[in-house]
């Protein structure tokens, strides 16, 4: 089945160092209903925008790659039937209800998980 990356935006990541699980209840909840349905494969919640490094021919610089006013929180990977199941599945984030807020999805080419992470 084709997979689909589904790529979260909005002003910032809920999920800080220091988040608490009412801050991510929200996001959980999704991710649940997601692995209930048996579409997610895979899902990174990234930190927010204030712990980025950019790097860059010229060097490193602390921040986004982009100064935009929404920046990637977070990702995850799903299976569907076509693009139009995916888009489907992705509407269902509470990010997509967020004004200001969405989600990019797009076919994935290739890849997987190369090994797992060390401890």
């Amino acid at each position: 089945m084709p997979l689909f990356a589904a790529l979260i935006y909005a002003p910032d990541s809920a999920h800080a160092p220091d988040a608490t699980p009412e801050d991510i209840k929200e996001c959980d909840d999704h991710a649940g209903e997601l692995l209930a349905a048996d579409s997610m494969l895979v899902a990174y919640a990234l930190t927010p925008r204030e712990y980025a490094v950019s790097v860059r021919v010229e060097g490193s610089t602390p921040g986004p790659f982009v100064d935009a006013g929404q920046i990637v929180a977070g990702f995850y990977v799903i299976e569907a039937t076509d693009l139009d199941e995916a888009v489907r599945i992705a509407a269902t984030n509470p990010v997509a209800r967020t004004p200001g807020s969405g989600v990019e999805v797009r076919p994935v080419h290739s890849g997987g998980v190369i090994r797992a992470p060390r401890e």
